[in-house]
Order: structure tokens, then sequence, then C-alpha cells
């Protein structure tokens, strides 16, 4: 099934989605590692106590998560969350009665996890049907929901040269969240559009994008005093590029 023939097709509810988006955030774009064990262990329970469709969304996440963040530093422990993640997020994303506002992140995270077995199986070639996913869920919700091509844009960076041709959408998606942000402030939330400013300045390192990458780095600071999103990545760059 595809998102084009199935019920996601359908005009999504912004503030609908934004709901679900708040009750997701706790779960998303975890940088702290001792947090994202506290909130493993917090969620798995939460869901073996609770398996609501929400708490098993929450599920699918955190351990999309686990795995970008800690699979690839362990041989066993965490060794195997990315299949978890695909697994659970393909249940959802097929379930006829699935709520369809929670479509974006499930769609979304699903396609990120399908990149993350590749790289934890070595089958390169589901690299390709990741993007695939990406590409129809920006297509389907990237009105309403900036993760489908946040999402894309943070797998394509960190892809190897070889994916050369796929690369090139961090540059685009990074653009298009600004874009639509500048359109509607309350289309992401300061969490993502630190990384996003940080992540487009990356992109453009050249001397003619100096100014804007300066000025967009300085946004991603601003928006995070905690250090919880991109600011220590976003100073780093920043002292990079103001040398003289």
């Amino acid at each position: 099934m595809t998102i084009a023939n199935s019920l996601t097709a359908q005009q999504l509810d912004f503030s609908k989605v934004k709901v679900y988006e708040h009750q997701l955030d706790d779960v998303m774009e975890l940088i702290d590692i001792i947090e994202l064990k506290k909130k493993l262990k917090e969620t798995e329970e939460n869901f073996e106590h609770n398996p609501t469709e929400i708490n098993k969304v929450r599920l699918g996440i955190i351990y999309h998560e686990t795995a970008l963040n800690l699979s690839f530093f362990s041989k066993t422990e965490f060794r195997g969350y990315a299949k978890k993640s695909f697994d659970i997020l393909s249940d959802l994303f097929h379930a006829t009665e699935t709520t369809k506002e929670l479509l974006p992140f499930i769609a979304s995270y699903r396609a990120s996890a399908l990149t993350l077995v590749s790289a934890e199986t070595r089958k390169l070639g589901l690299i390709g049907d990741a993007f695939d996913m990406f590409k129809e869920a920006i297509e389907a919700y990237s009105n309403v929901s900036y993760l489908p091509e946040f999402m894309r844009g943070s797998v394509a960076e960190n892809l190897p040269w070889i994916f050369f041709s796929k690369r090139k959408y961090a540059k685009r998606d990074f653009q298009s969240i600004i874009d639509r942000q500048e359109k509607n402030s309350e289309y992401a939330n300061w969490k993502v559009m630190s990384f996003t400013y940080w992540a487009w300045a990356k992109q453009r390192q050249d001397k003619k994008y100096r100014s804007q990458s300066i000025a967009y780095l300085e946004k991603a600071i601003s928006l995070d005093p905690n250090y919880n999103a991109g600011r220590e990545r976003a100073e780093a760059l920043k002292a990079k590029l103001t040398i003289v």
C-alpha cells in the first residue's frame, strides 16, 4: 500500500498534527545519551502498561532514536533497534484504523528507520526504498509537517559520497523548511529550527554564502539556550567560518 492509495492522502488538520507533535516531542531528536536511555525505559514501560496508539508511535520513535544514537556503539545491547522501530511503525502505517494526523510522524520515522536498518545490515538497496518512502511522505504531508523533509534532509547529509544523487536533498529540504517557517511561524518548533539553521549553514560553507550562514548559525544558537538542539554544533561551525 502506498500513501497515494490510502487514507494518508487525505487533507490533514494542521492543528491536530501539532497536538500530536507536542505529545511526541519528548521522544524526538534526543541528543543526550543519559536522557535517551531513561526515556527508552520509560516509554517501554508505558506501552507495556498502556498499549495505546500514541504510546505505540512513541515506542517506534524511541527505538529509532536508540538505533541512531546507540546501536552503532554497541555490538550487542542496542543492535536490532532499527528493525524494531521499522516493524512497529510499519504496523501502524499499514493499519487502516491509524489516526491520519499521526501518519506524518509514522511515515517519516519509518523511512528513516529503514536507512538505519540498511546501515546495520549493510543492505545498501534499502536506501533507495527508504528515499521512495520519504518522497511519498513529503508529497503527502510537508504542507502540515516539517518532519518528512527534516528527516530526509538529516539522512541525506550523512550519506557516504557514493550516494551523491541523494545527498543533494539535504540542501533542498532544509531550505524548504526555512521557507515554510517564514510563512508560518508555527510550522516547526524551536528545536527543529535550531537543527535546521545549523544544517543549512553546514551545507553552505562557501564564501558566497558566508554572511547568510553565520546569520542562520546565530539563530540556531539563540533558539537553543540550554544546548538541547543545534547550539553546540552551530557554535563550532560559526567559529570555523569566522576565522580570518
